[in-house]
């Protein structure tokens, strides 16, 4: 499953929370986060769910696609 990274960290920075802080409380390394909000990387759903409970989030927050990616889909399906 490919998560929205961006809105994982969007929302982890509004929460004032650093990558340590979310390492800790999910258990998943610092470096497969960081790869993971650049959206370099998959998640499972289990996953994603471990990352929504640590922030205190609805999981449907971080699988969303952003409005431009909706956008760019719509372009390319008129073509």
């Amino acid at each position: 499953m490919k998560p929205n990274g961006a809105a994982i960290r969007a929302i982890r920075e509004a929460k004032g929370h650093g990558l340590r802080d979310l390492e800790r409380r999910t258990g998943l390394d610092r470096g497969y986060l960081s790869r993971l909000e650049r959206g370099n990387r998959g998640a499972s759903l289990s996953t994603l769910l471990l990352i929504a409970r640590a922030l205190d989030i609805d999981p449907i927050a971080i699988t969303r696609e952003d409005s431009h990616d909706r956008q760019r889909d719509r372009l390319a399906d008129r073509r």
